[in-house]
């Protein structure tokens, strides 16, 4: 394979509600797709080591989700996960994607969920990394966001959520907490995911996505059918120190799905950047154990 094949080309693409979605992609377009989804405050450059590993063999593509990286939505796109995940399902249909793998992480899952829901027989198999789908995962960190779902317009609650969330002290210990060896993180990570939150009009994108958070957890029950249904492909590796979404989140696939299987990993939240070889060499076995 040519060294260019394997180096993610960056691109924008306008799609039909007006986003203009930035993306990385890797690898032969006729081999696999592997499409990962970040989470917050993150970006595609989240996978700029996992793009690389896989491009050799799949089709790896990373886009930034809207509200988040170097993707642009127009003034009256409202930063909802349906219309997260409708945006990815453009995206698909615009670079003639159909059946896909994919890598759900933290904001990531609910994305690649919802659009799993609307297209049950293009996932080719589900990598979840600390990719929440069970209030059995929802870590004592949600309890900050009750009083404010409660009351979302609360311009007291507002401004303590964001002074609590939205700062380099939160971005940093999202990376650092539950990780072993804290200086195996590129700083690049969190200070560029710091850099794109700082922007103006950003804070109350932020305060949105997080009042919206609450519609994923009401749709559990309909990714738990989903798995049961399907009984897609899961493999669930798991940063078992993360303080978000906590380990029972991960064996609670089994439950639904008897293709579900579950790798405890001594990680936190952001798994990759401390436990980069370990996932790539799970994912590569769990797609051959299922012909992908």
């Amino acid at each position: 394979m040519r060294l260019s094949e394997i180096i993610p080309t960056t691109q924008f693409v306008t799609l039909s509600n007006g986003v203009k979605l930035f993306y990385r992609e890797a690898g032969k377009p006729t081999n696999p797709t592997f499409l990962l989804l970040h989470g917050f405050p993150s970006s595609s450059f989240q996978y700029r080591n996992l793009i690389t590993a896989f491009a050799p063999k799949y089709h790896v593509l990373a886009p930034d989700l809207p509200g988040f990286g170097f993707t642009e939505t127009p003034a009256d796109f409202k930063p909802t996960f349906a219309n997260i995940a409708e945006t990815i399902g453009l995206f698909l249909d615009q670079v003639k994607v159909q059946k896909f793998a994919v890598y759900i992480f933290d904001y990531g899952a609910p994305t690649g969920l919802r659009l799993a829901l609307k297209r049950p027989n293009d996932i080719l198999a589900i990598v979840s990394q600390n990719g929440n789908a069970y209030t059995d995962g929802l870590g004592d960190f949600w309890g900050l966001l009750q009083p404010f779902w409660k009351d979302p317009t609360n311009q007291t609650i507002r401004d303590e959520l964001a002074q609590k969330l939205l700062t380099i002290d939160t971005t940093k210990w999202q990376y650092e907490t539950g990780t072993k060896d804290p200086s195996a993180i590129d700083a690049a990570s969190w200070t560029l995911d710091q850099a794109l939150l700082d922007r103006p009009g950003q804070r109350d994108i932020q305060l949105d996505i997080f009042n919206d958070y609450q519609t994923n957890i009401q749709l559990y029950p309909e990714f738990h059918k989903f798995f049961r249904e399907t009984n897609v492909p899961i493999l669930a590796i798991w940063g078992k120190n993360d303080e978000i979404f906590i380990p029972p989140g991960a064996e609670a696939y089994k439950r639904d799905s008897r293709n579900a299987e579950v790798k405890l990993i001594d990680a936190g939240h952001f798994a990759l950047e401390s436990n980069l070889n370990e996932i790539v060499d799970e994912i590569y076995h769990f797609f051959e154990r299922h012909g992908i």
